[in-house]
């Protein structure tokens, strides 16, 4: 029998966020690129890339504690999804969206641990 110490749930998911945060972080940086262009209008590409990386962070930041970041993402994901046109949307509102998603994981790199519904009771 193995008596080497293992590593609780929330270790375990701490070194989860690490290996993704890169990932995570590209879109942000893709939703912050839209965000800024929505106010020239959006190419179908750049709505594409948009929502599909609101659509990949709903369900990563759920998996990580951040429920409120799964709601702002669908949120986003919503405004760049038909019928919504590349013309209507706007872009303050994309930013503020955007804005809050980043503070939101920016604060969970900083405090460095998840929120203790994740952390296993004795």
């Amino acid at each position: 029998m193995d008596s080497a110490p293992q590593p609780s749930m929330a270790e375990a998911l701490d070194r989860m966020w690490s290996r993704f945060l890169p990932q995570i972080e590209e879109r942000l940086a893709v939703l912050d690129a839209a965000a800024a262009a929505a106010g020239n209008g959006l190419t179908p590409d750049q709505l594409s890339q948009a929502r599909e990386a609101a659509h990949k962070l709903a369900g990563v930041l759920g998996t990580f504690g951040l429920a409120s970041g799964t709601v702002l993402a669908r949120q986003i994901e919503a405004l760049y999804s038909p019928p919504n046109s590349p013309g209507l949307l706007l872009p303050s509102q994309l930013i503020g969206l955007s804005t809050q998603l980043r503070a939101l994981v920016e604060n969970r790199n900083q405090a460095g641990a998840l929120p203790t519904s994740y952390t296993l009771k004795k």
